[in-house]
């Protein structure tokens, strides 16, 4: 019996079909995986069709899906081959984030955080969440990866820090995201017009996260014009393409920021006068802009923000003939439940 899984099947099938294409000469394919993860509703498959120019309309993603697209280098050379998955559902399937990033794709791996900025009291939980139990699951493979070869996983260390000039005055105050990261801000139509301080305290906050991290930032919403900009990024981290070298740092304006292009002098301090961070009592520069943020926007309770971790009770994926036939099996089973409670306690009582 065969023991490929279906992955790798589908895999060796991709490969046969490029050296195919390319008559057969085995010329080298480059692989790149690019993981989208954010809000949920914020725009993520949007802005993978729109990579990846599709015209269809997207669908809310369900779990965890995957979709790849395919680069020419130049005439009569293989196509590359970039893998994007997509994680839905926010931050209630955090334990899927596992899956995709691999021992064997991790050094080829980037990261998409996409944050919707029409939803402020979200922004900061979703962020914090997601990257928290990303960092954590590379950070355990990259040590996993020095136990058998010291040499990549040296190098995955070193490329942490390929963005940031040696010079850069901020070098020993930021910890570089273990994997390339991009940071978008969606639905920048309605975030525009938020308060003009509300406006700044949310720019300067992502700024600093992004520049701590490492990370590009920019903005996206329907316009033609931010999209193409957006799509230019991702094709960097899945195809190499050249990296664009515009910044803008206008709050007034949709933020473009590439990594390593920005500095704690420029995004200033947090938006509170000095005796109000004082009574913060922060450990941390990350956990003072928390503090300032969450001040302002502070997060929806457990119970308003908890997001539903079983698909099939979501909304909006419902099918009336499927859920009444669910229906009547949940409630055939807790009838059989109380049954067998009834039967079980008859039995104690006669004993």
């Amino acid at each position: 019996m065969p023991s490929d899984t279906l992955w790798e099947i589908a895999k060796a099938e991709v490969e046969k079909r490029e050296i195919s294409e390319n008559g057969g000469d085995g010329a080298e394919v480059c692989e790149k995986s690019v993981f989208f993860i954010g809000s949920k509703n914020g725009g993520k498959t949007t802005i993978i069709l729109r990579c990846l120019d599709r015209d269809e309309p997207p669908k809310p993603t369900l779990a965890l899906e995957y979709t790849y697209g395919r680069r020419a280098k130049g005439h009569n050379t293989p196509k590359d081959i970039a893998h994007f998955w997509e994680l839905g559902g926010g931050t209630s399937l955090l334990d899927l984030i596992s899956i995709p990033i691999t021992n064997e794709s991790l050094r080829t791996f980037s990261l998409v955080l996409v944050l919707d900025l029409s939803k402020p009291n979200d922004l900061w939980p979703t962020m914090e969440s997601l990257l928290q139990v990303t960092k954590a699951h590379v950070d355990k493979l990259i040590m996993k990866l020095g136990k058998t070869s010291t040499k990549a996983a040296s190098e995955m260390r070193q490329k942490m820090w390929s963005n940031m000039q040696k010079d850069h005055p901020d070098r020993e105050l930021i910890d570089p995201f273990p994997i390339p990261l991009v940071i978008i801000g969606s639905k920048y139509d309605i975030f525009q017009d938020f308060d003009s301080e509300k406006r700044k305290i949310i720019c300067k906050t992502l700024r600093f996260v992004s520049h701590y991290y490492g990370a590009s930032l920019m903005f996206a919403s329907k316009s033609e014009a931010l999209l193409l900009k957006i799509r230019g990024v991702i094709n960097q981290l899945a195809f190499g393409i050249d990296k664009s070298k515009s910044i803008s740092v206008d709050q007034n304006k949709p933020l473009f920021i590439p990594a390593g292009l920005d500095s704690l002098s420029q995004i200033g301090s947090p938006p509170l006068s000095e005796n109000e961070i004082g009574k913060l009592h922060a450990q941390t520069p990350m956990e003072l802009w928390k503090k300032v943020y969450e001040k302002v926007f502070p997060p929806k309770s457990a119970n308003t923000s908890k997001e539903t971790r079983d698909p099939a009770r979501d909304p909006q994926y419902a099918e009336s003939e499927v859920d009444e036939m669910r229906a009547q099996k949940d409630q055939e089973l807790e009838q059989y439940k109380k049954n067998t409670s009834k039967s079980w306690k008859q039995i104690e009582f006669d004993t």
